[in-house]
């Protein structure tokens, strides 16, 4: 099994977690369970395939993740009542399988040999595009919009982690390590400390 394979399994079983607790939020069914844990699961990386030109793309070629998503669908399904705060394991969990994706991304970008700018983009694509359609279909505020939280940004700097890491060892791991703990890093400081970017703030226009 190669190390982008490994991280999309990983990226897919921790998202499917999310987005099976955003279907337990919005009382669904089990098919619902099913749909939004699949879609959290493979969304980032279907868009990184489709545009890296990768064919078949991930998940057709092994519908492992998609099994993965669905025993997640039926765990979180039978558990989420065990909960006391079922958004903040959401949060904490998504802050996790940031990490994890950004690295398949970046992991996937680098292994063809693309430029530095296409593994930031791929990394970022991978890591936000789940999370950003879960949220849109269960009707919530995306975590990738929440103002001026470390989100995209966590995504770019682990990104950016992984391509310095890998100028710097010829250890195969050592960049997706590094990209997931820089993520995770700067996403757990943005949601247990308060790290913030600065927004803009609207000014009356000069006379």
């Amino acid at each position: 099994m190669t190390l982008a394979l490994t991280l999309d399994y990983a990226a897919a079983l921790v998202f499917a977690l999310t987005g099976a607790l955003a279907a337990s939020r919005a009382q669904l069914d089990i098919i619902g369970f099913f749909f939004l844990a699949c879609l959290t699961a493979v969304g980032g990386g279907t868009l990184r395939d489709v545009i890296l030109d990768r064919n078949p793309v991930f998940w057709v070629a092994d519908p492992t993740p998609l099994a993965i998503a669905c025993a997640a669908a039926v765990l979180v399904f039978f558990t989420a009542h065990l909960m006391e705060s079922r958004l903040k394991v959401l949060v904490w969990l998504d802050a996790l399988a940031l990490g994890i994706a950004v690295a398949a991304g970046a992991s996937v970008a680098m292994s063809l040999d693309h430029s530095a700018v296409i593994v930031l983009v791929m990394g970022v694509a991978t890591g936000t595009f789940g999370g950003l359609m879960r949220d849109v279909v269960a009707n919530e505020v995306p975590l990738v919009l929440k103002q001026g939280e470390l989100y995209v940004t966590a995504a770019l700097a682990g990104a950016g982690a992984a391509l310095v890491t890998a100028t710097l060892t010829p250890i195969p791991f050592a960049p997706a390590a590094a990209c997931v703990v820089c993520t995770f890093i700067l996403r757990a400081g943005s949601l247990g400390l308060g790290w913030r970017l600065p927004v803009y703030k609207p000014r009356p226009p000069r006379g």
